[in-house]
């Protein structure tokens, strides 16, 4: 696979490339000089499971932040690497990387002459902070787009690389790259197009994808595919909505895909004519509080008493609904029926108690 011959990096105290696990990575949209709302928001990423999380730095007042914003999230128990996105000001580059940022995110066709660009990879050398070098398809060059009659996945490989190799020329490969695009399939074909000519680590996510419904349908789709075929070190969920729905999803894909073992997985039926209980409204709840443990087994939850022991019966534990009741199911057994008001709880004790 591609990712096991991709180059290590170390992004703060983790560690990507080289066939160690793909990491999940967010972005906060808090602003970032409002550190309270911003480390409380990379608080909540972590306890969701977010391995690494982007600022946007647009000013020094940001830039100064990340200093106290690391300093606070250092202290928890969960800690995580702070990425500082860079658009056009390659100052806020350098102040970023020395108010701590442990990576940072530009675009080096965007960041001005090559003397720009020399001066934060001397900064990022002197602490051995990674760059990662990212192109969106929204801001491929002019000639790009000419020559290869409009916004394609080849424009985009050889932007990358043209920008890769600006700081390759500086005797800098501290890197991870990263192109998006919002157009789903261009977005596998230049990943595809990619991997075959570098060996840097890559970053993927299909940007600009949209609110949490489109978006996770369209991330699912490019994502699955990319990384299906070993293409892909860390990725981005990006959605119109809270971040921490962005690692909600990231997990999943990573789980369906077999990229990523732990957690619970829920499994639900979609209901049909014989459901005689809430069943939305019980998955919902179901798949809400599972997220609260730490265990690696599947639940079913099931409809009605017809088909819902026997689909169940691949789950560790399930419970099936009737008519004002449901059945509890372990291992694909019955284990008991109980009224349909504490079907929940029951399964949460048998959670609480599981060995």
């Amino acid at each position: 696979m591609y990712r096991d011959k991709t180059k290590v990096i170390h992004i703060g105290d983790r560690v990507i490339g080289g066939g160690n696990p793909i990491l999940i990575q967010s972005m906060t949209n808090t602003k970032t000089n409002d550190v309270a709302a911003t480390v409380a928001q990379i608080q909540r990423l972590a306890r969701a499971g977010c391995d690494i999380v982007r600022c946007t730095v647009p000013d020094l007042a940001a830039a100064k932040a990340i200093a106290q914003i690391k300093k606070e999230i250092s202290m928890e128990e969960v800690s995580i690497p702070l990425v500082a996105d860079i658009h056009f000001d390659y100052k806020m580059a350098i102040a970023a990387i020395e108010y701590g940022a442990d990576k940072i995110r530009i675009n080096p066709g965007n960041i001005g002459s090559r003397e720009k660009v020399a001066e934060v990879v001397r900064a990022a050398r002197e602490r051995s902070i990674p760059i990662r070098v990212g192109v969106n398809s929204g801001s491929l060059e002019k000639e790009l787009v000419e020559r290869y009659h409009g916004v394609t996945a080849e424009g985009l490989v050889e932007s990358a690389l043209d920008k890769v190799h600006i700081i390759e020329d500086l005797d800098y490969d501290n890197l991870v790259i990263s192109i998006k695009s919002s157009d789903v399939m261009m977005c596998v074909k230049a990943h595809e197009l990619l991997a075959d000519r570098t060996q840097y680590p890559l970053h993927v996510g299909i940007t600009e994808a949209g609110t949490v419904t489109s978006g996770n349908i369209k991330s699912a789709v490019g994502l699955g595919i990319i990384l299906n075929q070993g293409i892909g070190d860390t990725i981005r969920v990006s959605l119109t909505g809270d971040p921490v729905e962005e690692i909600k999803s990231a997990k999943l894909i990573l789980r369906t895909l077999g990229l990523r073992t732990g957690g619970i997985e829920v499994v639900s039926c979609p209901t049909c004519g014989r459901t005689n209980i809430d069943l939305i409204g019980l998955a919902n709840q179901v798949e809400t509080m599972v997220q609260d443990y730490d265990l690696d087994i599947k639940v079913a939850v099931m409809g009605c008493a017809v088909n819902g022991p026997g689909e169940a019966k691949e789950a560790d534990l399930g419970i099936a609904g009737g008519i004002g009741e449901g059945l509890l199911i372990r291992k694909g057994e019955i284990v008991k029926k109980v009224p349909e008001g504490v079907l929940l709880d029951t399964l949460k004790y048998e959670l609480d108690h599981w060995k």
